[in-house]
């Protein structure tokens, strides 16, 4: 008994030094000058050197493909809706992902006649709970301010600001504090 004591006792001395040496690490690193902000020339020279990785190369034949010409369409179609974050009209195809998707909480929607992942995050707490009640063919009104895609995934991915049903909402990001 008294030796599970002494390493419970050793361990939580271990874990308590790695603690403190942590926030002194963190305390010089903010104290150290912030970088400056990269030049359109360095941005494009970092491009063109990850576009010569191997997870570049396969990107990059991702967007020629047709799946990858589809995904990028898609996206492009609601691109201004997008950067006015103005109201779109969907309907819910479906209350789950695409299997073996990372993206947390979403639903499948189609706007204008074609297919997206609506996605919302990760589940961390009791936001996402009115959502919880949509339904195949729901109509939604959403508002977005960021689309992506990935090759991994076959219909562009749309953050989710916004839902509305039924002229209630169910849904409204709230902005981080102490961000951008």
């Amino acid at each position: 008994m008294k030796k599970i004591i002494y390493v419970l006792v050793l361990t939580l001395v271990v874990v308590g030094g790695l603690v403190f040496v942590s926030r002194e690490i963190i305390k010089e690193t903010s104290k150290r000058s912030t970088p400056k902000s990269l030049t359109a020339a360095d941005v494009k020279a970092s491009v063109k050197k990850w576009e010569a990785t191997p997870a570049g190369i396969n990107f990059k034949k991702w967007e020629a493909s047709p799946k990858g010409q589809k995904v990028l369409a898609s996206a492009a179609k609601i691109k201004n809706h997008i950067s006015d974050s103005t109201n779109m009209d969907a309907v819910v195809t479906s209350i789950s992902l695409p299997s073996g998707s990372r993206l947390g909480f979403g639903v499948m929607v189609k706007i204008n006649s074609e297919d997206y992942i609506l996605s919302f995050g990760l589940e961390e707490s009791n936001e996402f709970q009115q959502l919880r009640s949509l339904k195949v063919n729901d109509n939604i009104i959403i508002r977005s301010r960021f689309v992506s895609y990935a090759p991994k995934y076959s219909y562009p991915i749309v953050a989710g600001n916004y839902v509305e049903r039924d002229s209630k909402v169910i849904y409204r990001s709230v902005p981080r504090k102490g961000g951008c």
